[in-house]
């Protein structure tokens, strides 16, 4: 066989497993990673289940191979253009926008990708677990280390809790998830104001003076 077939059916490879997988993507945001098979995907695309099988060889290595191209995808929608605003508070508040559109206009027809499928998989220890906690730890770790910068920013209370704060702004980002799901058109607006909250500066001593009376 010569190089040049080779290189072809590689290629060919390589496009039908992007295919497959982001397919199972969506798939997995509506039904979860464990409404994923080989025989459902192949009917869905209409190819062989043992080209798929091929390609996976266990369902594990298939949900790994989803919640991987899930993670790049969020990066590539929410983080990425994140990136291009300044470190702290404007970047935070970038990534939320930018989380808020992936969600509004779904990226996944099934919306948050994490809010369906951790879940799942939270008592399940193994790989998958893994990674899907992984992906979720390192957002959370994102949003602190701008909330550390923003502590520097002017106005913003040197006494925030970064990790603390990064803990709640994704508890409310998958509180709105669910709000969004259910029709709920005011969720993106109460995210945004629980972040002008707690990105707020500190109330000075007269205003603690009238809030404590």
């Amino acid at each position: 066989m010569s190089e040049d077939v080779q290189d072809g059916r590689l290629l060919r490879g390589l496009r039908s497993r992007r295919t497959i997988v982001r397919h199972a993507v969506d798939t997995a945001s509506l039904e979860g990673l464990d409404g994923l098979s080989f025989g459902r995907l192949a009917t869905d695309l209409n190819v062989g289940k043992s080209s798929v099988q091929t390609l996976f060889a266990t369902k594990e290595r298939l949900q790994l191979a989803v919640v991987e191209a899930a993670g790049e995808l969020f990066e590539e929608a929410v983080i990425r253009p994140a990136l291009a605003r300044p470190r702290g508070a404007e970047r935070l508040r970038a990534l939320v926008e930018h989380w808020l559109a992936y969600a509004e206009q779904p990226l996944f027809p099934g919306g948050c990708f994490w809010a369906a499928n951790l879940p799942e998989f939270d008592s399940r220890p193994g790989p998958v677990r893994d990674m899907l906690a992984g992906q979720q730890r390192a957002w959370r770790d994102r949003i602190a280390a701008e909330l550390r910068h923003a502590v520097d920013d002017a106005g913003t209370s040197a006494g925030l809790d970064a990790d603390l704060t990064a803990f709640q702004i994704d508890a409310v980002l998958t509180a709105a998830n669910t709000a969004m799901r259910l029709g709920d058109d005011t969720a993106a607006a109460k995210v945004r104001r629980v972040v002008d909250g707690l990105l707020a500066p500190p109330a000075g001593p007269g205003r603690e003076m009238i809030t404590r009376s």
